[in-house]
């Protein structure tokens, strides 16, 4: 957990910097919970692979999909915001220039879920955000183009320090290494939004940085520094028997 002044910050599903080598794309992204000012909001949702779990992790922590007041979209590919019909009640942020762009990309070709970006579009909680607004209190959004035009960065400012959630403006600590991204839209775009993911980062010292598709982390001198511990692996089904499983663990070691 990260404790600010403002919000308790859980994340409930770690995202993963990862690709699978012969069954595409994991989408194994990062989902906040954040609690504070008499609000219960989600950065990130998800898609299906994780609907089971995001509410077994609601759960574990006392809380229902219908108590979710707020989702925070960073951006309208399916494995950040397929889930969002989970929390039909709860007010639905995204750019409007993601909106936009979502909506007129071609039909079953992109990560885009057409319909599910279709429907939102008119949903009755719907809020499109503009660059510099306070979609919460103490939470600002950044517009950060390059993985997608209309891609949001929010920045919950607290008394001592910001924690900076980027969605896949930078996925991962290799992309904020290097300097460098992959699967964009833009990719010159991609690599200034990272130069100002770095300025937000580090214009206060202890700043906490939470990337679409990686651990939680910290930096001293622009070196990042993971929090916490990954979790992540495969149960397989590799003998004869349902009751037998082969563990692929996916953690560093």
């Amino acid at each position: 957990m990260i404790n600010t002044d403002a919000y308790d910050v859980d994340i409930l599903v770690q995202g993963f910097p990862g690709k699978s080598v012969c069954h595409g794309t994991l989408g194994w992204s990062t989902i906040a919970l954040l609690r504070g000012q008499g609000r219960v909001a989600l950065i990130d949702v998800g898609g299906f692979g994780i609907r089971d779990t995001l509410v077994e992790r609601l759960a574990a922590v006392g809380l229902k999909p219908a108590d979710v007041t707020d989702v925070l979209l960073s951006h309208c590919h399916h494995d950040h915001a397929l889930n969002w019909p989970m929390f039909k009640d709860a007010r639905i942020v995204i750019s409007g220039v993601e909106m936009d762009w979502g909506l007129n990309e071609p039909w079953g070709f992109t990560p885009v879920p057409e319909f599910t970006v279709e429907k939102l579009s008119d949903w009755p909680t719907l809020a499109r955000a503009n660059h510099g607004d306070e979609v919460l209190p103490h939470i600002h959004a950044h517009i950060a183009p390059g993985h997608t035009p209309g891609g949001l960065v929010y920045v919950l400012s607290d008394k001592d320090f910001d924690v900076v959630f980027t969605g896949d403006a930078a996925k991962n600590r290799a992309e904020l290494l290097s300097g460098t991204v992959g699967l964009c839209h833009d990719r010159a775009a991609s690599v200034e939004t990272l130069e100002m993911i770095w300025d937000l980062w580090q214009a206060r010292p202890g700043s906490v940085l939470v990337p679409g598709h990686d651990l939680p982390m910290t930096q001293v001198d622009r070196v990042p520094i993971y929090l916490g511990e990954r979790e992540a692996g495969i149960l397989a089904w590799f003998d004869g028997d349902l009751e037998q499983t082969t563990i692929v663990r996916l953690e560093r070691t």
